[in-house]
């Protein structure tokens, strides 16, 4: 059927027709796209030419214009209906290939999955982790006899070591107290004279810039 209609070639594969008629069905919409944008030009400008004639009162002229006007839309709008006929058709067969496209994806990975399991029993694969369980159980005894500290040859009496820390302990004691306290050593130098002198010589050093300043007062007034 789809061969008829888009002139395709019938001894052609199955799967190539969905993809040739999808391609026509788009070549044709885009041709109908070309001629609806045509007819939409010649609609505006008859309606432009109309209303031009009838700006110059030329009546006949402007009512030709209009029935050129009409006979574009009607085009117009046939086009438009074949173009919506091809979209849909388009959308269902783009939907079908899809869905066989998905179907064949499907189909392959199941034969996949089979061709997996096909060496492989359930008896075997619980023997198999039984097997990796038991390797993992070797592993973890063999890290943990690894990790035990090795037999140094000597057995340690806590209780003699007990007393070997009394006696250091004693010992450091008595260290403490034989050692005599240095006492603390006198300074060299002497020390500052006591602040209480400090205002005596405070008061003669007053007491002479007074008789200074009264014998520069006598001298001035002759006395």
């Amino acid at each position: 059927m789809w061969s008829y209609l888009f002139g395709g070639n019938s001894g052609k594969k199955g799967k190539e027709a969905p993809k040739e008629a999808i391609l026509n069905l788009r070549e044709h919409i885009n041709l109908l796209t070309k001629k609806q944008a045509h007819l939409q030009t010649q609609v505006a400008a008859q309606e432009q030419l109309a209303r031009q004639q009838l700006g110059k009162n030329n009546k006949v002229a402007a009512k030709n214009a209009l029935k050129r006007k009409k006979t574009y839309e009607s085009q117009l709008v046939k086009i438009e209906a074949q173009m919506d006929s091809l979209e849909q058709q388009l959308y269902s067969i783009e939907s079908a290939n899809l869905n066989l496209e998905t179907m064949k994806a499907m189909r392959q990975g199941a034969a996949a999955m089979k061709n997996i399991h096909k060496g492989m029993d359930i008896d075997k694969v619980d023997e198999t982790m039984d097997e990796i369980r038991e390797q993992v159980e070797l592993g973890e005894e063999i890290s943990d006899a690894i990790s035990r500290p090795l037999y140094t040859g000597a057995d340690v009496d806590e209780d003699e070591l007990d007393e070997e820390l009394e006696m250091l302990a004693q010992e450091s004691v008595k260290q403490d107290v034989v050692q005599p306290q240095r006492l603390p050593s006198v300074p060299a130098e002497k020390l500052p004279a006591h602040e209480e002198e400090e205002p005596a010589h405070a008061e003669e050093e007053e007491e002479d810039e007074d008789e200074k300043a009264l014998r520069e007062l006598q001298a001035e007034m002759g006395l």
